[in-house]
């Protein structure tokens, strides 16, 4: 949305005193933490968090942030005038009340922007006080590919980017074991830390910097798996924002919503608390040796159904998750793929998911929360395939058949993927998608990815290929999913014919 500047833009001056005493104590902090991504989630969940610490007297250290893309580079630049400060709305219901709590979020204390400061971002590297960095790039963002390595040239790739300040760090401390550091990549991929790494050693490796180097990184640095848990949507909509800013005199370009629920598991000994000192702020943080139960239940139920709703509830017409549970039709669509196909695929206790799952759905009715689904889209091939493709393999295996409700969610999405390629102006290539209601709606996700989507959705718009030719060939491209999922028997028949069915029923 735009700001209409009615009132001023949120600056430290226009706050109360207390808030300004806390955010010049917060200044001058040592940063102990690189955050690298700007966006919703991590302003909602992980820099509250050290909001909190830091205002218990637990916590001793502020923030540099730095963008995941070149795209970023702006963000920086607004919330810096800001005084790096945004404002974050808790709301929803607690122990069965609605709890509405406004609180100014002060821990940036610099901004890097890594593709046109590269040197002033390797010298983050350099900093005695840095302790822990967290990352949130999205599935998309925590990947391996080839990189030319160009000493001095910036780096897009996330763990690329921190493989070069690692090394930075590795030489300016001569291989100091002590400077050492936590982190915490919060990216929706199992084994998230263990990823990083192996991605962070290859990369290393690739790089030239030596044997030395990698013994440092697997040695000196933890990298912990890790899952968050909690529903950050963001900017509210125009009328919300006018009403929630109206008595604040004050406009912000970065105004948050969160839900009350949250939750840090974090694999790792429980004495890493004295580290980072979540725990003994009084935070839903769990320090534990295994992650998988939390990860199971979390990411197939909460973010799959996510996943499952966005596309088909774009495709009739909704706009937020509240508006699909509320809809009878759709509502009990995602409530019986839930309980009737994710979770009897998923090995842990029936009674237990269930009742996480009956929390999750009220989660999801929050009256205060509007979870837009057009946010929830982005990079959803990535979140399909960690969400609900190997809940969709269990299930057939299990059952020996196929999931009728998740093969819908797949057809939906793939309906929703039919893009067609735009060059823009400046050349740059954006993927968009016609709607049901006659709009259209920008797909982002992998470029390479939505490229090969356009090139087959292209052979139906020249009547060249069946819908069932092109969902064969979709399901059996490589570089989409990397598998063949035409391997599943059945499936690619038994989507098309959905999408045949949407198309004939208007969607």
């Amino acid at each position: 949305m735009t700001i209409s500047r009615l009132q001023p833009l949120l600056r430290l001056g226009l706050t109360g005193e207390d808030e300004r005493r806390r955010h010049v104590q917060i200044q001058q902090l040592p940063i102990k933490v690189l955050q690298i991504g700007e966006g919703n989630f991590l302003r909602g969940f992980a820099d509250w968090m050290l909001q909190e610490s830091i205002a218990s007297g637990k916590y001793h250290g502020s923030v540099v942030l730095t963008p995941p893309t070149p795209r970023g580079a702006s963000k920086l630049e607004r919330i810096a005038q800001q005084d790096g400060l945004y404002t974050l709305v808790v709301r929803g219901l607690q122990d069965g009340q609605k709890v509405e709590k406004r609180q100014l979020i002060s821990v940036f204390r610099d901004y890097v922007d890594p593709y046109s400061e590269w040197e002033r971002f390797l010298q983050l590297g350099e900093l005695e006080s840095l302790d822990v960095v967290i990352s949130n790039t999205t599935e998309a963002g925590l990947t391996y590919t080839p990189i030319d390595y160009i000493p001095g040239e910036p780096i897009v790739n996330y763990p690329a980017r921190l493989t070069v300040l690692l090394q930075r760090r590795f030489v300016h401390f001569n291989g100091d074991p002590q400077r050492g550091l936590m982190i915490l990549p919060c990216e929706l991929i199992e084994n998230n830390g263990d990823r990083l790494r192996e991605y962070v050693l290859r990369y290393g490796r690739e790089f030239g910097f030596g044997e030395a180097f990698c013994s440092w990184v697997e040695q000196s640095q933890l990298f912990l798996n890790n899952l968050v848990d909690r529903i950050v949507t963001g900017m509210p909509g125009d009328e919300e924002y006018a009403r929630l800013t109206g008595s604040w005199g004050y406009e912000d370009s970065f105004l948050t919503t969160a839900e009350p629920y949250h939750l840090w598991a974090i694999q790792g000994d429980p004495s890493l608390d004295r580290r980072l000192p979540l725990v003994r702020a009084g935070l839903n943080v769990q320090w534990v040796p295994d992650l998988k139960p939390f990860r199971q239940r979390k990411v197939h139920i909460l973010n799959g159904a996510h996943t499952l709703m966005m596309p088909a509830g774009l495709l009739q017409g909704k706009t937020t998750v509240r508006e699909v549970m509320e809809d009878e039709e759709l509502g009990e669509w995602v409530r019986g793929t839930v309980e009737q196909e994710i979770i009897p695929a998923l090995p842990m206790l029936p009674e237990e998911l269930n009742r996480y799952a009956a929390e999750t759905f009220e989660r999801f009715n929050n009256p205060y929360l509007e979870h837009r689904l057009q946010d929830i889209a982005m990079n959803s091939i990535s979140k399909f395939q960690s969400r609900l493709l190997p809940v969709l393999k269990a299930y057939t295996e299990k059952e020996n058949q196929l999931p009728t409700q998740l093969v819908y969610g797949l057809a939906a999405l793939l309906r929703l993927y039919r893009v067609t390629a735009v060059e823009q102006s400046d050349r740059t290539i954006t993927f968009t998608t016609n709607l049901p209601n006659g709009s259209s709606m920008d797909i982002r996700d992998n470029t390479e990815q939505l490229g090969r989507l356009a090139e087959h959705w292209t052979h139906l718009q020249q009547n060249e290929q069946s819908y069932h030719q092109i969902i064969h060939a979709i399901l059996a491209d490589t570089v989409i999913w990397n598998e063949d999922l035409t391997a599943i028997k059945g499936l690619a028949e038994a989507v098309a014919s959905q999408i045949i069915k949407m198309e004939a029923d208007g969607a």
